[in-house]
C-alpha cells in the first residue's frame, strides 16, 4: 500500500542503506537539502506532503536503485504486480488519444512496469532533444492523460504538428492552459485549448 508513511519511511531506508541521512540523499540527488526534512513532510495546516515523482527519480538514479527496490522497501510483504504500458515514441506523440486516456491503435508497443495503482498510464520515450534539458533523449516519461490535473503539477502537452511540451501546470480553462516554466528564467506561456491535441500528467520518470 502507498500510504504517505511508508513513502517517506522508503526515502529513509534508502538513505541510511547508502550512509545518508535524508538530508544527504538530498544533495546526492542533487535537490535542496531540506526537501526531505521531516518538517517538510506535513504542511502548517496538517495537510500530507507527498514527495514528487521526479524527486523520487532522482534519488533512485543518485543511488543506483530500481524502481522495484524502492517499492519493496514501501512494502516489503507486498507481491509486486507489473503492468504492461502502452509506450509511444516522442515522434509519434501526435497519435490521437482515447476515451480512455490511452493512446490508439492496436498495434501499439508496450513496456513492462510495475503496477502503482495509479491512473491509467502509458509511456513515452523521448527521442532526440526536443525537451532537453528536462528530460533527454531515451527517458521514459510513464503519463497518464486521464488523472485529474492541478495546479503545479508536472505535464506533457502535445501541441498541434506533434511537438510535446513539458511545464508546470499553473492554470486550465475551457479556452487555454497556463503553464509555468520547469526552469527559473524560462518563460510562461498561454496555450490556447484549441492548439493542445492532449495534456498529461507525469507520474513517473526513468532516466
Amino acid at each position: 500500500m502507498l500510504s504517505h508513511e511508508r513513502i517517506w519511511s522508503a526515502i529513509d531506508h534508502l538513505a541510511h542503506r547508502h550512509g545518508l541521512t535524508a538530508s544527504g540523499l538530498a544533495r546526492r540527488a542533487g535537490l535542496d537539502a531540506t526537501s526531505f526534512n521531516r518538517s517538510k513532510r506535513v504542511a502548517p495546516d496538517g495537510r500530507m506532503r507527498w514527495p514528487s515523482t521526479e524527486s523520487l527519480a532522482k534519488i533512485l538514479a543518485a543511488t543506483g536503485a530500481s524502481l522495484d527496490e524502492f517499492v519493496h522497501l514501501v512494502d516489503p510483504q507486498a507481491v509486486r504486480a507489473r503492468a504492461m504500458l502502452p509506450l509511444i515514441r516522442s515522434r509519434e506523440a501526435d497519435r490521437w488519444i482515447g476515451p480512455d486516456g490511452l493512446p490508439a491503435g492496436a498495434d501499439r508497443e508496450e513496456m513492462d512496469f510495475p503496477d502503482l495503482g495509479a491512473q491509467r498510464c502509458f509511456a513515452i520515450e523521448i527521442q532526440g532533444g526536443g525537451l532537453r534539458p528536462h528530460y533527454r533523449d531515451g527517458d521514459v516519461l510513464v503519463v497518464s492523460a486521464g488523472a485529474s490535473l492541478r495546479k503545479g503539477d508536472r505535464v506533457v502537452a502535445c501541441l498541434d504538428g506533434g511537438g510535446l511540451l513539458a511545464a508546470n501546470l499553473k492554470r486550465r480553462t475551457a479556452r487555454a492552459a497556463e503553464l509555468a516554466p520547469i526552469a527559473p528564467g524560462e518563460p510562461e506561456r498561454v496555450i490556447p485549448a484549441a492548439e493542445i491535441r492532449w495534456m498529461a500528467r507525469v507520474m513517473w520518470v526513468r532516466h
